[in-house]
């Protein structure tokens, strides 16, 4: 049984090394929202209005809702458009077929994107999902105009680039590069400036004496910094709430997590005090 539980405590941590070690963009710490019934709900009319155009929650029914606080009549009236019943999955009308040819694949399903994207004692799919959401930028090179920190080369748009406003991105990137002729090896930093259009100016400079390691570094400016700000509140209950959808009873089983603890430790010394009481007098 001990070797069991060390092999999986390695099995974890060797997990988590690896996700490290595979680099990437640094992502931001979501808010924890998932027990704020408010930002449930807003989060909610956001993945109805936005996300369930071209993603499916086929794992998920209108009514299961009303959990997070939703009458029925206020999820007929702010949440069904297109003839769906109160008791309906949350399907998307378009076809595998045509998201292929439209998007270059089939857009995921996201019932449970946020455990998916969540690594064993590392980031939480709220993480992932919290910064990938909030580092789209404008890329004239994409076919969709639109690119990504989190996911570069991402198949799908902006979806909420009106709600977020215009904004500027500079990368700064620090590599190695081939010296000529079979050469030495140098260093060179790389300045690209994405503007509210998406059109790229590049710098590249040698650096000399740099003996650190490779870096990137990514710098938004917005145009409107409370429109960006107002942007960031609802992915953040956006995040919530499919945080919330992909383990709807999360709550109620942290609770009962806690209680079984705490009986635990009640039983751990109940049962310490009767063992000392029963061997008292052997000695």
């Amino acid at each position: 049984m001990i070797k069991k539980l060390i092999g999986a405590v390695a099995l974890m941590l060797t997990c988590t090394a690896t996700f490290a070690a595979g680099g990437g963009f640094a992502l931001d710490k979501a808010p924890y929202r998932v027990n704020d019934m408010a930002s449930l709900q807003n989060g909610a009319k956001l993945f109805v209005n936005y996300c369930l155009n071209c993603h499916s929650a086929s794992s998920m029914r209108y009514n299961k809702l009303k959990d997070i606080g939703l009458t029925d009549q206020q999820i007929k009236e702010s949440l069904l458009f297109t003839g769906e019943k109160i008791g309906d999955m949350m399907h998307v009308a378009m076809t595998p077929k045509d998201a292929k040819q439209w998007f270059g694949t089939t857009p995921p399903d996201l019932s449970v994107i946020a455990r998916a994207k969540s690594v064993n004692a590392g980031p939480s799919g709220s993480d992932y999902l919290y910064t990938y959401l909030r580092t789209f930028y404008r890329d004239t090179s994409r076919a969709t105009g639109w690119n990504n920190l989190v996911f570069p080369a991402v198949g799908m748009p902006h979806a909420l680039w009106q709600e977020q406003g215009p904004r500027e991105l500079t990368t700064v990137a620090m590599h190695e590069v081939e010296g000529k002729d079979g050469g030495a090896k140098s260093w060179e930093r790389v300045t690209t400036v994405y503007d509210a259009q998406g059109f790229a100016t590049v710098k590249a400079e040698p650096v000399a004496n740099y003996h650190g390691h490779a870096t990137f570094d990514a710098k938004f400016k917005a145009a409107n910094p409370a429109q960006t700000a107002t942007y960031d509140n609802d992915v953040a209950d956006l995040t919530a709430f499919m945080s919330w959808m992909a383990e709807p009873v999360q709550t109620l089983r942290v609770r009962i997590g806690v209680g079984v603890m705490l009986f635990l430790l009640l039983f751990f010394f109940v049962t310490w005090r009767l063992n000392a009481s029963y061997w008292k007098h052997v000695r």
